[in-house]
């Protein structure tokens, strides 16, 4: 049974929550019904509010919280991941220095095999055309004969000046200024001589 808005009512101080130290009269106060539920729909505003106040406070406290967790746990997780990058560097750089250890090793035993084999040929080519010490001896032996040989024709006029002159005849540089030889004085002094 609903009754009209126009009829007072008296509202007793448990439904309001409201202290009955701080309003003694309000027992006596005549209100109506609408009056009394719009107080008690605000009381229940406000109750609400402040429900909804703590609850964002509690919230914001867990969200703090979570925060920091999440935080801890990434600074974790950033810490793992940058130590196995770390470790996975170090073996990076091992492994450069065994493949810079190789690659000076095939370049040494490169250059030690190219200069071995061109000294090789060297001494092959060497062998090949210089003469044996036996082919040196009898080379020397020919050339003091020949060195002989040259002493006794520079001895014999093999240093005359000798061209052709006319009809194919020899002719022979004479010196001039030296005397005559011979029972007809027809031998002459070669230049030189």
């Amino acid at each position: 049974m609903r009754e009209s808005s126009h009829e007072k009512t008296r509202v007793p101080i448990a439904m309001t929550g409201r202290d009955s130290s701080a309003l003694p009269n309000e027992l006596d106060v005549p209100m109506d019904q609408d009056s009394v539920r719009l107080g008690l729909l605000m009381e229940t505003a406000q109750t609400h509010q402040k429900l909804a106040e703590t609850a964002i406070e509690k919230l914001s406290q867990h969200t703090q919280s979570l925060e920091s967790a999440v935080r801890d746990q990434i600074q974790r997780a950033l810490v793992d991941a940058l130590e196995t990058v770390h470790v996975e560097a170090q073996r990076a750089v091992e492994a450069l220095q065994k493949m810079k250890r190789a690659a000076n090793m095939r370049i040494t035993l490169w250059t030690l095999g190219l200069t071995a084999t061109s000294a090789a040929i060297a001494l092959f080519i060497a062998w090949w055309v210089l003469p044996t010490p036996a082919e040196i001896s009898r080379l020397r032996t020919e050339r003091d004969e020949l060195a002989s040989n040259i002493a006794v024709l520079n001895q014999r006029g093999a240093r005359a000046d000798l061209r052709r002159c006319g009809a194919g005849r020899v002719c022979v540089r004479v010196d001039l200024s030296a005397p005559r030889y011979g029972a007809s004085s027809d031998y002459l002094v070669i230049k030189g001589y």
